[in-house]
């Protein structure tokens, strides 16, 4: 449990020579997922500990040996010049640790390409996260793949805003050193100045990361043109267009893509194009089959999940999106009834919903969970988020389904938790109305809340509490 630093780095190839395997684990887990995730993780030996991070993992272990579990031998990871009181007696230091290093030792090799290398715990935007085992074939293949997804030419420079602990840092960890890169660590809560002076004294070639990532950059006052090319990767809910283009503006190619922790990371990546922006509704969802320019996701499909037969390109029959390839995970940890739902006759099922389009490519519409049936058609939660983000006076917002009846029939109309900007003013006719400008009328939301968002620990908005929040009283008497 460690931020972007040279600790974590190593230990990624480190743990795996050893013979063991990797569990890079989310830096926002309380102390209590932390837990149940560790209980889960049994069979771990030892846990290396950033040292901002220590008082989390110490109440994480105090649950865990509340429950007879036998806590993980902690190893330390420590500026040299930085003390740490109230550890546990038996605490490692990591860099004494190393000083204690056989020359000699013999790489512990897989005894099979297929065995175990890692395991990446998911969001858990419905519940508890879920741990995709990764094997050494698997993340071998997709550092590969990157190479061309990405566009990474050899000796490329990295900047580390993708965190470690997200799919192993999208396989960019395994690729550096492949293409004789260089890695620039960037710890947690860096700033636009941080990013933009290392890209200057560094030379940074790439830099990925959440969608927030953009914003971070765009907020920035003044950059120093680039005497190179930089390209930003972002995956995840996009930001608004105005976001999108200032980064462009700024001097950064700007990509975004598509993709989950069971398939490695981002599988789709795509050019952002500046000022393109004549369709809010679907551009900010718009993946591009054509951006699959690697070899081993071998296919991309959109089926009925049912007959598991493709859907017309009509650009408007919902199927869902599926990858089969080399690039997948494994399968879940300790949970194989769920890791057989996750697959079909080799198609990894992503319950993300979308269309087919005329041209091969597809619209990604919405999450299985999250789409809503409004007078008889689909509503994308996803495609209303993306207009209300370009409202000037909104910061986030969420869409559900609300059943306009309480006998809970299946009419639904969208309902919008809508949080302001700091010192900004809406109020639901303003939303309404942005709305209704751009949208078709089934789409508009009917019901508008103001407030915050329910997030988990891993900062993901839950919707099912939204959905759950909106059935009690003191919602509907917020509802307008």
């Amino acid at each position: 449990m460690a931020p972007n630093t040279p600790a974590h780095y190593e230990l990624h190839f480190s743990v795996p020579m050893a013979g063991a395997i990797i569990s890079s684990l989310n830096l926002k887990l309380d102390a209590t997922t932390l837990a149940l995730i560790l209980e889960q993780l049994e069979s771990c030996k030892i846990i290396f500990v950033d040292y901002d991070f220590i008082d989390t993992v110490l109440k994480a272990l105090k649950i865990i040996s509340q429950r007879n579990f036998k806590p993980p031998l902690i190893v330390l990871i420590q500026d040299h010049d930085q003390l740490v009181k109230d550890i546990p007696q038996d605490t490692l230091i990591y860099h004494e640790l190393l000083e204690k290093g056989q020359k000699d030792f013999k790489i512990s090799m897989p005894r099979n390409e297929c065995d175990p290398i890692s395991v990446n715990y998911t969001s858990g935007s419905t519940g508890i996260p879920k741990g995709a085992v990764y094997s050494h074939r698997s993340v071998y293949l997709n550092s590969l793949a990157t190479i061309t997804r990405f566009d990474v030419n050899p000796m490329p420079v990295f900047l580390w805003t993708v965190d470690m602990f997200r799919c192993n840092g999208w396989c960019f960890i395994w690729l550096m050193p492949a293409l004789g890169g260089t890695n620039i660590c960037l710890r947690n809560n860096f700033s636009a100045k941080d990013i933009i002076d290392a890209i200057h004294v560094h030379k940074v070639t790439h830099l990925c990361g959440a969608p927030t990532l953009l914003e971070i950059i765009a907020n920035c006052d003044i950059i120093k043109p680039f005497s190179h090319k930089v390209s930003v990767t972002v995956a995840g809910i996009l930001p608004s267009f105005k976001i999108l283009n200032k980064v462009a503006e700024l001097g950064f190619d700007v990509n975004i893509g598509y993709g989950m922790t069971e398939t490695l990371g981002p599988v789709i990546v795509r050019k952002w194009k500046q000022n393109f922006d004549d369709d809010i509704t679907k551009l900010n969802y718009y993946v591009d089959q054509k951006g699959v320019i690697d070899f081993m996701m071998v296919e991309v499909d959109v089926k009925d999940p049912n007959t598991m037969k493709s859907v017309p390109y009509d650009g408007k029959t919902i199927g869902e999106i599926m990858f089969k390839g080399n690039t997948s995970m494994s399968g879940y940890l300790k949970s194989s009834q769920v890791s057989h739902e996750a697959f079909r006759d080799g198609w990894y099922r992503t319950r993300d919903l979308g269309v087919r389009l005329p041209n091969g490519s597809f619209n990604l519409k919405d999450r299985a969970k999250d789409i809503i049936y409004s007078n008889g058609e689909f509503v994308s939660s996803l495609e209303v988020e993306a207009v209300l983000l370009n409202h000037p006076m909104v910061l986030k917002v969420a869409v559900v389904g609300r059943y306009d009846d309480d006998d809970e029939c299946l009419v639904e109309s969208p309902c919008a938790i809508v949080k302001l900007k700091d010192g900004c003013s809406a109020n639901v006719e303003d939303i309404i109305k942005f709305c209704e400008d751009q949208l078709d009328a089934h789409m508009v939301p009917k019901s508008v809340v103001f407030g915050d968002l329910p997030l988990n620990s891993t900062g993901k908005v839950q919707k099912f509490v939204i959905r759950e929040n909106i059935k009690s009283i003191g919602w509907c008497d917020s509802i307008n």
